[in-house]
């Protein structure tokens, strides 16, 4: 194949983070002339993550517009005006044959000046309620790579590939349950409850997760729990022979192979790896997102009966009842299983990099 050289832009969270990952990394398997750039937005999660893949990133100066007054939105003008200089250095330096944005903060200058250079730009949109800048940047976009069928209410269809959400590929064929839940130090006889509350942490999850270790306890489960990294100091005494809480876990391949149940949120990249993994979920979708993603992304599962999900402002009163129904009834956590695995897209980053060959070869 004849080089190509790739600037892809996303980040702030690891569901545009671990997209990005997987598309670079298919993309230099395919093609060993492949050069990659990343960027991000500086102080992000990405700025860490990228480089701890191998991969170089340049960070702008960008931020997102806060829903409350604050300071930081008296600079977001100047931030953006700087970002948009900086991305049109990079762009200059690097001189790349393809733009991708998976979204984040950084993906909206970026992408929008690439596309002022006439640079071919592919999106790739994990949810399936779309937010204002790609909906901005579809106008001009070569491609629009989507995991959700009815997209054209808001991106021209003539540019929609139902392709899925990029996946990491270590979680098509789990290793075995038994060995994972060794790996953690789990009793490997003892169903296992998993929980992620996002890359970032859940205040509101763990909150819940603490308030019903008893009753966990009392169903004879062994809980398995992604805390967060800021809320780790806070929960680390909740441990013990039954209770392992970390505050990250970067094999997720291990967490999902140790996993007979999840709690999780609703990102679009953790529905995407749970569709893959196949295993009995209860979604608590996120309520401070743009758009209210998370709960139509949950939705979307929910119609298909492949998941359960109780909103936020509803825990207290419906948790318990959801939870129940998630570990003890064997019909629904069948069905479960098999419409999520129904609606699994494990080849989303090859029909990604089909795209992003046949952009190139054009």
């Amino acid at each position: 194949m004849k080089p190509i050289k790739i600037i892809i832009s996303g980040g702030g969270t690891g569901g545009h983070i671990f997209p990005a990952l997987a598309i670079a990394i298919g993309m230099q398997k395919i093609n060993l002339n492949t050069s990659i750039l990343f960027v991000g937005a500086k102080g992000k999660m990405e700025m860490e993550k990228i480089p701890k893949a191998g991969f170089l990133i340049k960070g702008l100066w960008i931020s997102g517009f806060q829903r409350s007054l604050s300071f930081e939105n008296l600079l977001f003008p100047l931030k953006l005006v700087i970002s948009i200089i900086q991305a049109f250095r990079v762009l200059k330096k690097f001189k790349p044959n393809i733009v991708i944005g998976t979204g984040g903060f950084a993906s909206g200058p970026l992408l929008w000046v690439a596309q002022l250079l006439d640079l071919p730009t592919i999106l790739q949109e994990q949810n399936s309620y779309p937010g204002f800048t790609n909906r901005i940047l579809s106008k001009n976009a070569n491609r629009i790579c989507v995991a959700y069928d009815g997209m054209e209410k808001f991106f021209p269809k003539s540019k929609i590939l139902l392709t899925g959400n990029p996946v990491r590929s270590n979680l098509v064929n789990l290793i075995s349950s038994e060995k994972s839940k060794k790996h953690f130090d789990l009793n490997p006889k003892i169903k296992t409850l998993v929980v992620l509350g996002g890359s970032l942490g859940s205040e509101r999850i763990n909150e819940l997760i603490k308030s019903n270790l008893d009753l966990f306890n009392e169903l004879d489960l062994q809980v398995l729990w992604q805390c967060g990294q800021i809320y780790f100091e806070k929960y680390k005494k909740d441990a013990s022979n039954k209770v392992v809480i970390k505050p990250f876990i970067s094999k997720m391949e291990q967490l999902y192979a140790a996993a007979d149940f999840i709690i999780s949120r609703a990102g679009a990249g953790i529905i995407s790896e749970l569709s893959c993994v196949g295993k009995p979920i209860l979604l608590i979708p996120s309520p401070n997102v743009t758009a209210n993603h998370q709960y139509r992304n949950a939705q979307a599962l929910v119609k298909e009966n492949a998941a359960l999900m109780v909103e936020e402002k509803d825990l207290e009163e419906k948790f318990k009842k959801y939870f129940l129904i998630l570990v003890s009834d064997e019909s629904t956590q069948q069905e479960l299983k098999q419409n999520l695995k129904r609606l699994s897209r494990p080849n989303a980053t090859q029909n990604i990099i089909r795209e992003i060959i046949q952009l190139n070869d054009n």
